[in-house]
Parts: C-alpha cells; structure tokens; sequence
C-alpha cells in the first residue's frame, strides 16, 4: 500500500494569521505555492513558482559592469578586513628526501593566513616552458603536499617535507600524470598573511 503525506494547508489569509514550527512547511491553497516557517514570523515566508518568476529573463541579460563600484567597495570593506600581503621563498631544487625551507620568512612573527607550493619550470618539460609555474603536482602518492607552518625562535618557519617518492605534474595540455625531470623545475613557496 502506498503512503501519503500530506501538509498542513489552508488558504492565503489561513496562512497569513499562522505561525509555523521553525522548519515546517504549509501550502497556500489560494497562491497554489507553499510557505515556509521559522517559529516566529506570522504567515511564514511563501515560495515563488517557476511560472511566477520573471526574473530568470533578467538574468540572462544582467550586465555585471553595470554595477557600481561603491558597491564593490562597500562589500570588500565589510567582508576583507586586513589586506592580505604575500612574501614569496627563494627557488630550491627539487630533489627527493629532502626537507624544503627557507628562513627568509623571519620577518613574519605570526602564522600565516596559509602558504602553498608552486613549481616552476626551468627548461621546457612535460607540456610546460621556461616560466611557467604550476601549484598543481603531487609527490608520489601525495597530491599537493602540505606546506607546513609553525614558529619557533620567535620566527615563522616553512617546511615542505618530501620523501623518497617522484615528483610529478599533470601534463599541461593533456593533464596525464607526468614524472618530473628535476633538473627542469624549481620549487618555490609562497605565505600569505
């Protein structure tokens, strides 16, 4: 046999004099809709239906350079509220069983927002030229190891620890996991704070 649930109903003026359960869910027989409640508001808060939303033609022609910039402002002025500054290492070599870090960072006596590895290319390999930097490698069976972070001595230390296992990258054009050639890339880190 089959079961039926059945919400609690009634009309548009019904529901506007109720005060639903916070989380329960009453149809506006009037609207055809449904209304959902907090516990506290009178008459809940009603759904639109798809047929009464005219606002999905709006938004396929919003223009978001029409928005002002004082909007801009105002919202990363709420939300940001500390520029975030960067301080970047030295370029290491890549190399196996090898602990990377770099005491430049001794300035900085707080932990940093986070840090992060980059690799970058020496000499043409795998898909990538000279230049080209890429956060997207792995270790072994590890991808995007961990920078690691701490202080002590009363300055912030980054560590970038690797085992015995190869590093590699996702081929650039073809995203095939691909052994590095070491003597072609340069690992770098990078501390945001």
């Amino acid at each position: 046999m089959t079961r039926i649930l059945q919400i609690r109903r009634g009309t548009a003026a019904e529901n506007d004099n109720f005060t639903g359960m916070n989380g329960e869910i009453t149809m506006d027989t009037t609207n055809k809709t449904v209304r959902v409640h907090d516990g506290e508001t009178l008459g809940g808060f009603a759904l639109a239906r798809a047929d009464a939303v005219s606002a999905a033609q709006e938004v396929e022609n919003f223009d978001i350079t029409s928005v002002a910039a004082s909007f801009w402002q105002n919202l990363f002025s709420t939300y940001q509220t500390n520029e975030i500054h960067t301080k970047t290492s030295v370029l290491m070599t890549v190399a196996n069983n090898v602990t990377f870090y770099d005491d430049s960072f001794s300035d900085l006596t707080e932990l940093p927002l986070y840090a992060r590895a980059f690799l970058v290319c020496q000499e043409s390999d795998a898909g990538y030229s000279e230049g080209d930097e890429t956060p997207a490698f792995g270790i072994g069976d590890y991808v995007s190891p961990a920078v690691y972070t701490y202080i002590g001595d009363y300055i912030l230390h980054v560590r970038l620890f690797a085992g015995s296992q190869t590093f590699w990258v996702p081929h650039k054009t073809t995203g095939v996991k691909t052994n590095l050639t070491t003597s072609k890339w340069k690992l770098k880190i990078v501390v945001y704070y």
